[in-house]
């Protein structure tokens, strides 16, 4: 048994997680058109549950029903009627059975709404995210009235799920959603209170930390996923995430998820992005390593004394616990293995060296036309393909309760692309 991954981790609120390893977010998909809980969905949960984590984190639950993710994200954007709040409290009662922490992810996707969802989607600016293949539309710019709306909508959600029986919410405040957009002076180009400066760009994000906690109280755990740098040139950087850490621990949030990257440059994933990487002033570690953020989580460790969950590429034992024992990380994210092996961390804390490593054998090219990959649409659209194919996954834990790995991921997209039509035919 591995003594470091099962050793308890006690929040700055007073909760205590039961090991060191968290389930990350990921998007299901597994909504109804109108964005209720499924009984699907509870199925996933409850798997995962069973699988011996300490703490499970939600897919982007969504407080703005035209900004989604994607078709079938979980939606709260107002007071839950009686079947919101019964479906809410069945997917809170199959998440926790295993005596688990759950936390819900709150989230607005901003200008990264699928242009099928919402065709000039609201954003800190007028600034059209850079992906080839016309699959986002032409955002428009939010008024400060908005902007409080979408704020409030943060603590009305978190208090939703509080009463539900979650026992945790977390603000997505990375990945290009609508908060990691204000953070970046890319894509915000405001000149009132909300752009410009630092810390202008960072009020909506304490504004709604804030709202939430508020709303939950301060013996309810508040984490915030932020990115440790967007990797973009003129985006958010690391210095400036070092700045919104310090800033968010004044706010008493309890742990902070670092992780990276955005649509467009998709460091999270560790594949090449539609631009060259902005390298960052991190000093890299010695340390016997592979997740991809871990040295950030270092040198914010040197400012900060919050709790920190790195999430993106862990996969081996001992690069877990090293992280750990060598103060780079808190808690420990695992995502893509969980699609499969939804037991992964009780392999991990039993002694398993090391979790399968899918996204390494999955292409959707064979190898004899790999060349394709340099084309940006193709290598925009083979990088989504990946990511459908663990959609899928999670489609068929959800529906059969076993997952289907020797599904192509060709065919995986054909599945998800088939399931959001249907989705969106029915909003």
């Amino acid at each position: 048994m591995s003594q470091i991954l099962s050793k308890a981790l006690t929040l700055p609120c007073g909760a205590v997680i039961s090991n060191r390893i968290g389930k990350a977010a990921m998007t299901e998909g597994l909504a109804t058109a109108q964005g209720v809980p499924t009984p699907e969905l509870e199925r996933l949960y409850g798997l995962w549950s069973d699988g011996g984590a300490g703490m499970l984190l939600t897919g982007n639950i969504q407080v703005d029903a035209d900004h989604l993710e994607r078709p079938g994200n979980v939606v709260i954007d107002r007071e839950p009627d009686a079947a919101m709040r019964s479906a809410l409290a069945s997917w809170a009662r199959a998440g926790t059975r295993g005596g688990n922490h759950l936390w819900a992810q709150i989230s607005h996707a901003g200008r990264q709404t699928q242009k099928n969802v919402n065709p000039h989607p609201k954003a800190p600016s007028a600034v059209k995210l850079g992906l080839p293949g016309g699959q986002f539309g032409e955002p428009v710019a939010l008024t400060a009235a908005e902007i409080q709306d979408i704020v409030q909508r943060f603590g009305v959600c978190a208090a939703a799920v509080k009463e539900a029986g979650f026992t945790g919410v977390q603000v997505h405040a990375a990945h290009g959603y609508l908060l990691s957009q204000f953070l970046s002076p890319r894509s915000n180009q405001r000149n009132d209170q909300y752009g410009g400066e630092l810390a202008n760009r960072a009020r909506v994000l304490l504004d709604a930390v804030a709202a939430v906690r508020q709303a939950v109280g301060p013996e309810f755990p508040v984490a915030v996923k932020l990115n440790s740098a967007d990797f973009q040139k003129g985006g958010f950087a690391f210095e400036d995430s070092l700045q919104v850490a310090q800033w968010l621990e004044e706010a008493s949030v309890d742990l902070i998820e670092i992780s990276g990257g955005t649509y467009e440059q998709p460091k999270l994933l560790g594949v090449e992005g539609v631009e060259e990487e902005e390298k960052q002033n991190v000093k890299a570690s010695t340390m016997m390593r592979e997740a991809y953020f871990v040295d950030f989580a270092l040198a914010m460790q040197e400012k900060v004394s919050i709790p920190l969950m790195v999430t993106g590429g862990f996969r081996r034992r001992d690069a877990m616990e090293q992280a750990i024992e060598g103060g780079g990380a808190d808690l420990v994210g695992l995502g893509r293995p969980m699609c499969v092996m939804t037991d992964a961390p009780a392999r991990l804390l039993q002694g398993a060296d090391e979790l399968p490593r899918y996204e390494a054998t999955l292409s959707m090219f064979p190898p004899w036309l790999a060349f394709l990959n340099r084309i940006k649409t193709l290598r925009t659209m083979a990088t989504f393909g990946v990511q459908y194919w663990f959609y899928a996954q999670l489609d068929e834990l959800g529906n059969k309760g076993r997952p289907q790995p020797s599904m192509s991921v060709f065919a995986a997209t054909r599945l998800i692309m088939s399931l959001q039509k249907k989705l969106l035919a029915k909003t």
